[in-house]
């Protein structure tokens, strides 16, 4: 077939946060109002995020990261502690487990969402587990009520990585709602975002009291309140804490971005709509699965490749994508194939052969609020063409 695809001019990048003006005025409006770091929109930031989700309790913090790390010291993880989690995920998800010197226990995914499979969970249970960590991978809900049920059975934690997943709904519940803990991001790329920043949600007082005063150095809670008129200059360190606070500055962004959350998340939703559309009928090509019970908040879209009916590999196939001006990225790297944890635990490839194979084949497509429709109509021209320039 002749090659007559033409390649767009500008390089499409792989991700790209949709800021406003509101955005820039709310960032200007605090800058002026004298207060930067975490003060007045922090707390704002936190009682609108708590009330979106329809959590009783959110806790800001600078980084998802930092929140995994709070939400673990939190609940009493030690040296020698196993925490169960899934090797399909980005590198914070298990190094905050290796802060404690305890250890991340990795099983395998489901083939279907690459998300961790509750069927091999419970055999991993040791007498040191203290906490289940599920990763909701790209946006969609992990099998929570299979987890949970696990989780209660052995007296276990669940504290959960969404990462990804805001806004997502798991059998009707709003994730944030679900585990004893659970931790969003605000990285660049994410559905919302405050440049750098997360959030924790729970229902349980004492984590929330906990990482409050954990986040910012261990400090008796309210400490910023030090610089207030009600202030006083004395305060008390409680524990050996972190430098975790949010910023004024990051919060004035996000109380913007989330009124728009919904309005981006269905932008999304309609841009991976128009990929499977396109992708479904081609045999070089497996579109993600939408689990019915649950929304899906489109933070990636994970094509798979079919190397049966491909003569090139996936680096190749990006390779090509890349010539044609599409940005992609690859979600993720399993956790076991990276030389800390091969050295340290010594994994092999073939102990966890579903992310191992899934990973292999897995290209992460543009998906963006800020993407145009010829911005994914040039997606999906560029797909097709290498797919067809690459069949056997």
């Amino acid at each position: 077939m002749a090659h007559t695809y033409a390649v767009r001019r500008q390089f499409l990048p792989y991700a790209r946060p949709l800021i406003g003006d509101e955005e820039v005025a709310a960032v200007v409006e605090t800058l002026k109002g004298g207060w930067l770091t975490t003060g007045p929109k922090v707390k704002a930031f936190e009682r609108a995020f708590a009330e979106f989700v329809g959590a009783p309790h959110a806790v800001a913090v600078n980084s998802a990261t930092a929140g995994l790390h709070l939400a673990l010291e939190a609940i009493g993880l030690r040296a020698g502690d196993e925490v169960i989690t899934t090797p399909y995920t980005f590198a914070a998800t298990a190094e905050v487990v290796r802060y404690f010197d305890a250890r991340p226990v990795f099983v395998d995914i489901r083939r279907a969402d690459l998300n961790i499979d509750p069927a091999a969970i419970e055999g991993a249970i040791t007498p040191r587990t203290r906490a289940i960590m599920p990763v909701h991978i790209a946006g969609q809900a992990c099998a929570m009520d299979s987890i949970v049920d696990i989780a209660r059975r052995h007296d276990l934690r669940v504290i959960e990585d969404a990462a990804h997943a805001f806004p997502t709904r798991y059998r009707g519940r709003m994730v944030g709602t679900i585990g004893d803990a659970t931790v969003f991001s605000f990285y660049a790329t994410k559905t919302m975002t405050t440049g750098e920043g997360g959030m924790v949600t729970t229902d349980d007082p004492a984590l929330v009291e906990r990482m409050q005063v954990m986040r910012l150095h261990g400090i008796s809670k309210d400490a910023w309140k030090r610089y207030t008129a009600e202030g006083s200059w004395h305060y008390d360190i409680e524990a050996p804490g972190f430098k975790y606070n949010l910023t004024d500055l990051a919060a004035s962004i996000g109380l913007c971005q989330l009124t728009k959350v919904e309005a981006m998340t269905e932008r999304r939703r309609s841009i991976a709509a128009r990929y499977s559309a396109a992708f479904s009928e081609v045999d070089a090509l497996e579109t993600p699965s939408i689990n019915p019970d649950s929304t899906h908040a489109w933070h990636l879209y994970v094509l798979r490749l079919n190397h049966d009916a491909l003569s090139i590999d996936r680096a190749a196939f990006v390779d090509r994508l890349a010539a044609h001006n599409i940005g992609t990225s690859v979600h993720f790297i399993p956790l076991h194939l990276h030389s800390y944890y091969r050295q340290t635990y010594g994994y092999q490839p073939t102990d966890f052969p579903v992310a191992d194979a899934e990973y292999r084949r897995a290209i992460s497509l543009p998906i963006y609020a800020a993407m145009s429709d010829e911005d994914v109509d040039d997606v999906i021209a560029a797909v097709l063409d290498t797919a067809q320039q690459g069949r056997r």
